[in-house]
């Protein structure tokens, strides 16, 4: 299933700019407010309590205040989960975001789910190499292939490790922004779904690339929804397909990154799922991320009680 009902969320504590992310991050943007935990914290409790509403299970997981993490709210990077019963862990550029990787919180999901092994890529720290998840890597789960576009946070060693290891193909392309610098995670610049993909197609700047993305995405048979710059800035790439309890199709998304959209895209898109958004603009400003950071998919066989 490409989809699921089931997401873990972390509920931030100290919510805040993360000087050691901001060099290759682009999105992000120091914030000048001295509210941004306490503004950070509304929008993400009203993201959860929105999709609670459309029927989505979110488990939730306070943050600590130590150690010091300010990005423990996207925690699709240090973490994914398989329908295998596979757990990846993995590297992480900042030293500080190291940290979010809690045994705990794995250990709690055991009550629910059935855990089979844990294949912990974070050894390549020691050699600077780095894997930052999903996303780093967009992964179409019913054809078993990964795309990645390359960075400093997404590095060729480690994802074809994790495409063996997850028995997936690998898609690696490079993607750059409008100035030409080098898009730091992939989940920015593209979304893959059930039946169709969201890319921003101009962000590859080699034409061979950019046509072998296209062509692998069209053979199966998925839609593509291509997206500009501006609407890339806008996080309009940044979403996430789920599925409700019932197993109705949901396109998650910030509300910035549907006011972004054109009506036909709207229209494409309302075609495959229907779209609920959420204001997220202080955690997107001094994040650098978007609603489909901040979910981590729980795709691990429930246990029947």
């Amino acid at each position: 299933m490409q989809t699921t009902n089931h997401i873990l969320m972390i509920r931030p504590v100290d919510f805040k700019f993360n000087e050691q992310t901001a060099e290759n991050n682009k999105f992000q943007v120091a914030s000048t407010e001295s509210d941004v935990q306490v503004q950070a914290l509304k929008e993400f409790d009203g993201f959860v309590d929105l999709l609670r509403a459309n029927n989505v299970d979110v488990t939730v997981v306070d943050d600590t205040l130590q150690p010091e993490t300010p990005d423990s709210i996207f925690p699709n990077n240090w973490v994914s989960f398989h329908d295998d019963g596979a757990i990846f862990l993995y590297p992480m550029f900042s030293e500080n975001r190291r940290l979010e990787r809690r045994q705990e919180i794995l250990d709690g999901l055991k009550d629910k789910f059935e855990v089979s092994y844990i294949n912990d890529l974070s050894f390549y720290e020691t050699a600077n190499i780095f894997l930052e998840g999903t996303g780093s890597m967009v992964l179409d789960r019913i054809n078993k292939i990964a795309y990645a576009c390359l960075s400093i946070r997404t590095e060729v060693e480690a994802f074809n490790n994790f495409c063996q290891l997850a028995g997936y193909k690998s898609v690696i392309f490079n993607s750059v922004d409008a100035s030409g610098f080098p898009i730091y995670h992939t989940n920015v610049m593209m979304c893959i779904g059930d039946r169709f993909a969201v890319i921003c197609l101009d962000s590859i700047p080699n034409l061979y690339e950019r046509d072998f993305v296209h062509k692998v995405i069209t053979s199966t048979g998925k839609e593509i929804i291509t997206i500009s710059f501006d609407q890339m800035n806008h996080f309009a790439g940044n979403m996430l397909q789920v599925a409700t309890g019932d197993g109705e199709s949901l396109l998650v998304m910030s509300e910035q990154a549907y006011r972004s959209l054109t009506k036909n895209q709207i229209n494409t898109l309302e075609k495959y799922s229907r779209i609920i958004y959420a204001p997220l603009y202080t955690i997107e400003k001094n994040g650098g991320g978007s609603a489909r950071c901040m979910l981590a998919e729980i795709h691990l066989p429930e246990i029947k009680h």
